[in-house]
Formats: structure tokens, sequence, C-alpha cells
């Protein structure tokens, strides 16, 4: 049996001694219980030391998530000759009612419409080498009255004139590098630079994954002042433009802007891999290219599909402010930025993000940070429950736990202890059972 309250006794600088000891009782019983995650799901499950009071009292302080996610991450999963990158995302929850704190309409890509519930953003390091993404920083999506109110107009409203061809009088260039940030993007950037300043000098960041809904010139800004480099996706009908080059080499020209890219018929020069599995055809492209939104150039690849057996062409356009990257690592590290999807997976169907029905700010801050911070934890812990257990998962840690919990109870009502070899067999069938993987050894408590 692991000791949960060894595990969290580096946090003790960041978070009360009396914060801890809840911590723990909350986190055993979240790793034993079945049924829904919420405050009195917890407190029946709790034992003694855990009544619904004190569970609620939990769910009402004030804690700094930020440097709990750091701290932790930092003495149990940080590995010193890994590379991380840092990814965002958002995640949106659906909920009931009119009181809960955040309470809105948000799009979810789930049910492919807005839904009234909460909506959550997530900034992740994930591991290049172990292919897994650890959440750092959590904020609830708060949306502002511009955002509310942010309404395409009538046609009524529009203006009927038409502006004449050519350039208006007046008009002068505009600085693409001097955009406008969305609330949206403040809100990020303000998240990126609290993060950035709470590990300076300890993890260097150099790439942030977003996905396409970031794949614009602002988004591009807002990471290149926080110091990143963005990877992320164009839309497919992106047009795109060769940087002109005259014939004559030392022809200096004005002009900017070359071919534009066809995407059903690139050059070959472009071509950096082609790969045939199953009748499917993969090519790849790499090239420096131009956007007209954009302020810079851009590093795309473009990932051509061909069925060969009806000629049928699909293709997905990745880009990256880092000129230098190769296109094997833009498209390794942008699949990299789905391992954020599995600890939204897990944290809705495990540790309750989907199940609290706390109403208040400081309480749903908790409650949404409690799941996550419960992905990175249980991680950790199915690191060392894998050694006897190969090829566990998270189902089959909380069973192990929970059968922990029915021996304990058992062994209170006899009045001896049995044998080791006959508790040892007890102790193996209780925690065995609703297991997905079965163990050809038990692991025996400590």
């Amino acid at each position: 049996m692991f000791d949960i309250l060894t595990l969290l006794q580096c946090l003790v600088p960041e978070i009360k001694v009396t914060t801890m000891r809840q911590l723990s009782r909350i986190i055993m019983a979240m790793l034993a219980m079945s049924g829904r995650v919420t405050m009195l799901g917890i407190s029946r499950w709790a034992g003694t030391g855990g009544s619904y009071r004190t569970v609620s009292r939990f769910f009402h302080t004030v804690i700094p998530w930020a440097k709990v996610f750091w701290v932790f991450f930092r003495q149990h999963l940080f590995s010193a000759n890994d590379v991380y990158l840092l990814a965002g995302d958002e995640v949106v929850i659906t909920k009931a009612g009119k009181k809960t704190h955040g309470l809105d309409r948000f799009f979810s890509s789930l049910f492919s419409k807005p839904v009234p519930g909460l909506s959550f953003f997530a900034l992740s390091l994930v591991s290049v080498e172990k292919r897994h993404s650890f959440p750092i920083q959590i904020e609830q999506v708060i949306k502002s009255d511009v955002e509310k109110n942010n309404v395409s107009p009538s046609p009524e409203v529009k203006s009927q004139e038409k502006r004449g061809r050519g350039r208006p009088k007046g008009s002068k260039n505009k600085n693409k590098k001097e955009v406008i940030f969305t609330s949206e993007l403040l809100r990020i950037k303000k998240m990126i630079d609290e993060l950035v300043k709470l590990i300076a000098n300890f993890l260097p960041l150099t790439y942030l994954l977003l996905d396409g809904h970031f794949g614009n010139n602002n988004a591009l800004q807002m990471a290149r002042q926080a110091s990143l480099h963005i990877i992320s996706k164009l839309r497919h009908d992106s047009a795109l433009y060769i940087p002109y080059q005259h014939s004559a080499p030392n022809h200096h020209s004005r002009r900017k802007y070359g071919d534009k890219l066809n995407c059903r018929n690139i050059s070959h020069e472009y071509l950096r891999q082609s790969i045939i599995e199953e009748d499917i055809q993969t090519d790849t492209y790499q090239a420096t290219l131009l956007h007209k939104e954009f302020s810079q150039p851009l590093n795309v690849v473009i990932l051509v599909k061909t069925n060969l057996k009806t000629n049928a062409r699909s293709h997905v356009i990745l880009f990256s402010s880092d000129l230098t990257l190769s296109y094997d690592k833009i498209i390794d590290y942008y699949k990299l930025r789905f391992q954020i999807e599995f600890n939204f997976r897990d944290a809705k169907q495990f540790w309750g993000l989907e199940d609290f029905m706390n109403l208040g700010q400081i309480a749903v801050t908790n409650a949404a940070n409690l799941s996550f911070f419960m992905v990175n934890l249980s991680h950790h812990l199915l690191g060392q429950f894998r050694e006897n257990n190969p090829g566990s998962g998270i189902i089959d840690l909380k069973t192990y736990y929970r059968g922990f919990n029915y021996v304990r109870e058992m062994l209170k009502m006899l009045p001896e202890q049995p044998e080791p070899i006959l508790l040892a067999q007890i102790f193996a069938k209780l925690t065995s059972l609703g297991r997905v993987h079965n163990a050809p050894t038990a692991v025996e408590p400590s």
C-alpha cells in the first residue's frame, strides 16, 4: 500500500499541514470509492477524520494550485534527461442549474454545439520521451461582457454601400506584429507568463502546442511575446504563397509574394517523405511559406494522403514559427498535443471533473484542480504499481485500493489476526475482484 501522506510531504511549504492531511484523506477516498465523485461521496469513503464537514472545509480553502502542481511534478514526475513541451487546450463540462460560478454556454466538441456548463483552460507539460501529458496549471474560463455580446450584426444593420475598387484613400500599412489580443489570448498569455515565472531557471520551454483554433497570427504573436515558438494547424484552405525570387540573383525587388501554393499539385522539390501503408500513400512536404495574415514566414509541413484505389485525396497543414525545426519533429510534437485530451478523459471518467456539485468560486476551483491533480498523482502511483502488475490501468489501481479498504475493515471485526499466509491470500483475492488485468502475484500491504 502506498503512503499518500508521505508523497504529499513536498507540499508542506505551499499548503498548511491541516490542509495536507485533509487532502490525503480525500485522495485515499477518491482512489477507493465507486460512484460519483462529490463531496458527499468522498465523505462516505473517507472514514475516520474525513467527515462531510471536513471535506467541505477543504473545498472552501484557498489553495495555491499552480505551486502545488509544480512542486509535485518537480518532486515525483520530472526527468532531467527528458524534453518537455507546453501544450494548452480547453475542456468543457456540462452543468445544470443556474448558480454555479462561471456557468454559461460553451461550445463542446463532443456535442458539436454550445452547451450549458463550465469551461477550463489547461496548460500541460508534455514529455517527449514518456509520451505523456502532465497538467500543470488550470484556470476557469469566465466569459467577459464583450464575449457574451459578441454576436454578428443583423443584415439590416450592415451598410449597403459598396466600397470602390482599390485601396481606400488615406489608409496606411499596418504592422502585423502589433495586434490586439482577445480576452481569450490575454487569459492564456497571463497563464503562460505566470508559469514561466514559476519554473524559471529550472525547466526551459521552447514550444507551445495549440490546436487549429489558434492557427492564426494573433496566437503566434502571443506565443512569441512569451518567448515561445508555436506549433499548430492551419485551415485546409489557407492561402499560402512561395516567397518571390527574381530570376536575376542580384536584382532587388520589392515584391514579396510569389506563386500561390496548390496543395493538390506541390512541387517535388518540397517532398521530404513518401510512405505507402494499406493502399494509402502519405506524402510529406515542408517549405518556408508566406501567409498574408501572418507577420512572418512560416515553417509549413503539409501531409497529403492519397487513396491509391479511389484516388481520393486529403491534406493537413501544420506550421511552426521556428523556421529551423525539421518536419518530423513538427509532426511528432503536434501528435503529442493530443495527450492532453487523455488528461481530460481521465479527469472526467475517474476523478470527478464531470461530477462535482460545488457552486462557489473557491469550491469550483478546488474541485476542478483536484481532478487534474489526481491525474498526475495516479500516473505516479501507476508507475510503481506496474512494477508488480504489468499493464495495469487506473481501474486496476482503484480496485486495488478498494480491496485494501475492505481487508482493513474486515480485520477490525476479527477477534484475532489470521495467519500471515491466510492474510496474504485474503488480500490477493479481495484486491483482484473487478480488476481488468489479473496479476500473477499479489502485492502485499506494507
